[in-house]
């Protein structure tokens, strides 16, 4: 990672977790805006969980805010809302996708299919098991659960689509993307962590495995967990969870704050006290 500081460029403070001890450590390090991308995962605008919708909507004009000022300092941002492109056939963002050349990648690129798209699965080789149980795909509604149904139709429009945007769920495109503007940095957001976030063509996993400088925005995400499940915790600390297995095995992570200089983003109904 670039570790020379220049007043123009991104300011992280990354964080990290020890795998042998649990141990937080942070680096700060300085990375050039024209050499980052932003990648905005699966923001849709529903979900078939209730909770998880209602929270999406929470976060989304703090995301469209980092969002904006990610993008006026030079960094590329690249809106991938799976499954639902097709809604944005003939944009300039879809067409900017599709026109890059072709990029051979380093390393086979995910083909293993869930819910319809390439998948990263959990790989042994680079991560232990994650820690809260989603087999049962994590609602978190009190009482009954929400039934299962795909019920997106496009990204939230409380996110902009700007000129020079670019807009994929696919991992050949979207590394094409990052080859043909010499992009080594990426920074994902978005949901949900232990799930798309984490497995998606173009998310942390494959990111990674691209031998790409990756860095997470931990209060610009959340989980799929069910507090009913183990561990047993309540939601936000099951996403703790989940980041700290994310900064162990995959990448270390940032807050917004190091984009924008305001508080970073919490959720009102998380009412435990703030860990940075």
């Amino acid at each position: 990672m670039t570790t020379s500081l220049s007043a123009d460029d991104l300011i992280l403070n990354l964080r990290s977790t020890s795998k042998e001890s649990g141990e937080v450590s942070f680096q700060k390090v300085s990375w050039k805006p024209e050499r980052t991308a932003l990648i905005i995962c699966d923001m849709w605008d529903d979900h078939w969980c209730r909770s998880a919708a209602d929270r999406v909507v929470e976060m989304a004009p703090a995301l469209n805010q980092i969002v904006n000022e990610a993008r006026a300092k030079g960094v590329f941002i690249i809106h991938a809302p799976s499954s639902v492109v097709d809604f944005y056939e003939g944009t300039d963002q879809r067409k900017l996708a599709q026109a890059a050349p072709f990029a051979k990648p380093p390393v086979k690129l995910a083909d293993s299919p869930r819910w319809g798209t390439a998948w990263c699965w959990t790989d042994p080789d680079y991560e232990a098991v994650l820690p809260i149980d989603d087999s049962d795909m994590g609602c978190s509604c009190q009482g009954e659960k929400c039934g299962i149904r795909e019920a997106w139709s496009r990204q939230i429009d409380l996110i902009d689509l700007k000129k020079g945007d670019a807009l994929t769920d696919n991992g050949q495109e979207t590394f094409n993307l990052l080859a043909e503007r010499e992009i080594d940095n990426v920074i994902l957001c978005g949901v949900h962590l232990n799930m798309c976030v984490l497995g998606r063509p173009f998310a942390i996993r494959q990111m990674v495995k691209l031998k790409k400088n990756v860095a997470l925005i931990r209060d610009m995400t959340d989980t799929m967990y069910n507090p009913e499940r183990p561990p047993g915790v309540d939601h936000f600390t099951g996403t703790d969870l989940v980041i700290s297995h994310v900064e162990k095995y995959w990448c270390p992570s940032f807050t917004s704050s190091d984009i924008t200089g305001q508080k970073s983003f919490r959720f009102a109904e998380d009412q435990r006290t703030p860990r940075e």
